[in-house]
């Protein structure tokens, strides 16, 4: 099968990575944007860590209260296995930026009762964390023509990686957030691409039809574009959905991620 589609760009790819678990130290904390705590890691462990994807998911493993880090499990040919099967609470995260030796650098995006961002509302240098993967990578081309990017705070740090990495005759962003945090947090990556900011809202299956609205003019060329969403998780699917079945978007160039689910 070729990885080469007929205008010429490269499909979408996955890689591999190995699975390994870390501990890391926190170096550093900042307040971004005024809705996001960028925490930065140091260890020795992070040595052959790598996060070839803008969206990459690592999952992060939070110690119990009274403990200074999680329980490590072990790695054998018969999977992972947790002492005692006490397996600590997690939760998956993008990670923003790796200096390619012994730092990382996560955002954590502020809200109420979350377990990530109460972690990262209380955590202090010197503070540590254990974090696993990313266990697999889709590595997506950068040049493609037409662009769609739909998301809200919770997408804003893989958004922030991508933007640095892509070239393309036009780029749309639609975002559920307010624009003030948008150009706070992407600064100049926003660059002249368009924008479209829903503030007050939340992209959920209440309010899709905002962005259907916004994307009905938008053409698509053959075989070089790319549909990116993110946010709540049955508003990916219906959007998913709506890209491919009625759109005529190929299944290749649409990359769907659901970043929080919300009450049934």
């Amino acid at each position: 099968m070729s990885n080469t589609l007929s205008s010429g760009k490269k499909i979408p790819h996955r890689v591999r990575n190995e699975l390994k678990f870390r501990t890391l130290t926190v170096s550093d904390k900042q307040q971004v944007a005024g809705q996001f705590w960028r925490v930065t890691f140091q260890s020795e462990a992070l040595a052959g860590f790598d996060s070839p994807g803008s969206d990459d998911h690592i999952k992060l493993f939070f110690p119990e209260t009274g403990q200074r880090a999680p329980i490590l499990p072990t790695i054998s040919e018969e999977g992972i296995v947790w002492p005692e099967n006490q397996r600590p609470e997690s939760r998956d995260y993008t990670p923003l930026a790796f200096d390619g030796k012994g730092s990382l650098t996560i955002d954590f995006y502020r809200h109420e009762k979350g377990l990530a961002s109460e972690w990262a509302e209380h955590v202090a240098v010197g503070d540590l964390l254990t974090i696993a993967g990313p266990r697999g990578s889709l590595v997506i081309p950068g040049d493609y023509a037409e662009q769609l990017y739909i998301f809200d705070e919770t997408g804003l740090p893989a958004m922030k990686r991508r933007l640095s990495t892509v070239s393309a005759n036009h780029i749309k962003l639609i975002a559920f957030a307010d624009r003030h945090v948008i150009d706070a947090y992407l600064g100049e990556l926003l660059g002249g691409h368009e924008l479209h900011c829903i503030e007050g809202d939340m992209i959920d299956s209440a309010n899709i039809e905002q962005v259907i609205t916004l994307t009905e003019s938008l053409s698509f060329p053959t075989d070089d574009y790319f549909v990116w969403v993110t946010g709540e998780g049955k508003a990916v699917k219906n959007l998913s959905d709506y890209f491919i079945q009625q759109r005529g978007c190929s299944p290749e160039l649409v990359r769907a991620v659901a970043y929080w689910h919300g009450k049934e």
